[in-house]
């Protein structure tokens, strides 16, 4: 029961990730509040009710400044305060060459991945300085390590949360609040479902993941207890960095080129 009597905040929860990670944080004795833009979050917390957990649902915007203010303040009235903000919500942003991209796409994109991440430090972390200690974890990808993993918005977003973590590790010094990153790679999750599903039903189900040396996907599970272990005291000396998560993928990021003019193949 590592998170017995902590208070907890994790966003995108209504699937994937993000509701693996609320369900493992309350069935080790968190209370948990699951956020997500969807409503699919309610059920999340149902869920968790349904194996005894505690937790509340709250549909919310990861990229406003107001709804993030707010997931805080109801976290702290309901719980008592703040110990653990895992900022995981994103979008994916296409993946069409930075020419065919338009800058609302990136606009969005951003908001949303790395204006989320930076939101949650910026009103979750003090209310943890408040209580002398706690953990944020922020889900930004491989395709954040170098190029070849994601489309130009989605992987430029990413890039910009593992310095996030770096420079809000440092700026927290002496706070005893630690901040950082979890670099997945190809999880089945609600963002990447449709591929999965195409090639299901195109009968080629074991190529996905066959880039990296386990020859396979990963499931959220897998994520959430990486997450799990950053959140928890048994982490607390790691800070500042961004852990990868990918079968052993981004060892060498074996990719087809796209040239310029032309499409990958």
């Amino acid at each position: 029961m590592r998170f017995s009597g902590k208070s907890i905040i994790v966003t995108g929860a209504g699937s994937g990730i993000g509701r693996a990670s609320a369900r493992l944080f309350a069935g080790e004795g968190g209370s948990v509040l699951c956020a997500d833009k969807s409503d699919a979050v309610h059920e999340t917390a149902e869920l968790i009710a349904m194996t005894g957990g505690t937790a509340q649902a709250l549909q919310m915007d990861a990229g406003s400044e107001a709804d993030v203010e707010a997931a805080v303040a109801r976290a702290c009235a309901a719980f008592g305060g703040l110990d653990v903000f895992f900022a995981n919500a994103g979008i994916a942003g296409g993946i069409d060459s930075i020419f065919e991209q338009s800058v609302e796409l990136w606009t969005d994109v951003l908001r949303v991945n790395l204006i989320g991440p930076f939101l949650a430090i910026k009103h979750g972390a003090p209310r943890m300085v408040e209580r002398g200690r706690g953990a944020v974890i922020c889900t930004a990808s491989v395709a954040g390590l170098r190029s070849g993993a994601g489309g130009a918005a989605y992987s430029a977003s990413k890039a910009g949360v593992i310095n996030l973590v770096q420079t809000a590790a440092q700026q927290l010094s002496g706070s005893n609040v630690r901040v950082n990153a979890i670099c997945p790679g190809l999880i089945e999750t609600g963002m990447t479902q449709r591929a999965f599903d195409y090639a299901r039903e195109k009968g080629v189900e074991e190529k996905i993941g066959r880039l990296n040396p386990l020859r396979r996907a990963g499931v959220p599970d897998e994520i959430a207890q990486v997450a799990a272990f950053l959140a928890s005291d048994e982490a607390s000396y790691v800070n500042g960095q961004a852990w990868v998560v990918d079968g052993g993928l981004s060892s060498s990021h074996p990719v087809t080129r796209q040239e310029f003019g032309k499409t990958a193949v």
